[in-house]
């Protein structure tokens, strides 16, 4: 089993403490997005998971703590882009991130903290070179603690299209995206840097494979045996992610990025904050009296580890 934490939420920026109370506790509980009175309780024994994957902006808040994980295999998606405070709004200074990943990547390797560019947006004040720029900077800094660079165009969910409407976006053709992809390619290459595409076309044609951000050849190599899992079905058609429980909710990051996909509004996300307990197996609110909690039924998928619960 993979853990996701989270595609939701970034919970190494803002509930730390919670993860970690969840790991001593040995459990986590989260709740249906569609139906919330569900509740899926799920197992945090290290029999059973394989390795857990972390989505942040900023891990800053568990850097310290790591050796709390140590019977755990993990590693970090870490996303660092070229945007001010006027796309990604709580965000913190970027200098202050790449010294985290920087760090963190000392700490545990430069295999296991991958970075993430991502999504690429065009403005009137954001064009392509502008992106060949920055690219190139955060390369330079980035590439002697990192080995990849996934990279995704701006996908314009319902929530991410209201969030940026006092923004002049503009469409991302297939052949703007095709210029891009030589460009940033050439540039990653120069800092001795893999650089593959997340949940878009196929680029192979330019030695650009697809992404599989929770990847089963990463995770063989840190578990040190055989994944097999299947594609994840709940993503979108052309990610290619195998499958996780993600352990994280919506509408509950603070660091404001417009284009986000997973906070509805800013009243939720501080609503669902103010409820927010650490200690609760929940990552916000408590169980209720109308609440349903299943406990699922979980296995490795590490050939030769097979422990069920």
């Amino acid at each position: 089993m993979i853990i996701s934490a989270s595609r939701r939420t970034d919970i190494p920026a803002f509930y730390s403490d919670w993860f970690f109370n969840r790991v001593r506790e040995g459990f986590v509980m989260v709740r249906n997005p569609i139906n919330i009175h569900q509740i899926s309780k799920i197992t945090l024994d290290t029999g059973v998971v394989d390795c857990i994957v972390f989505w942040t902006k900023n891990p800053a808040n568990m850097i310290s703590r790591l050796h709390l994980l140590e019977k755990y295999k993990f590693y970090f998606m870490f996303t660092i882009n070229p945007y001010g405070k006027n796309i990604e709004l709580n965000v913190p200074q970027k200098n202050d991130v790449i010294n985290t990943f920087i760090q963190l990547s000392k700490i545990i390797g430069k295999d296991k903290v991958i970075w993430r560019y991502d999504p690429i947006i065009l403005t009137e004040d954001i064009d392509l070179n502008y992106h060949y720029k920055y690219f190139d900077h955060l390369a330079g800094k980035l590439a002697p603690f990192t080995n990849k660079c996934v990279i995704s165009f701006l996908w314009m969910y319902n929530k991410t299209k209201f969030n940026l409407k006092s923004f002049a976006i503009k469409h991302i053709t297939e052949d703007m995206k095709e210029t891009a992809v030589k460009s940033l390619a050439l540039i990653a290459s120069k800092h001795g840097l893999k650089i593959v595409s997340c949940a878009e076309s196929d680029f192979s044609s330019l030695g650009i494979t697809p992404a599989k951000c929770i990847d089963p050849q990463l995770i063989s190599k840190i578990v040190g045996a055989p994944i097999i899992n299947d594609k994840d079905k709940n993503q979108r058609e052309k990610c290619g992610c195998i499958a996780s429980i993600d352990i994280g909710a919506y509408s509950s990051c603070t660091h404001n990025c417009l284009y986000c996909y997973a906070n509805s509004n800013l009243r939720t996300v501080y609503k669902n904050i103010s409820v927010h307990n650490p200690t609760s197996p929940l990552l916000f609110g408590e169980v209720e009296a109308n609440d349903k909690i299943s406990e699922r039924k979980l296995k490795s998928s590490c050939i030769g580890q097979q422990s069920m619960f």
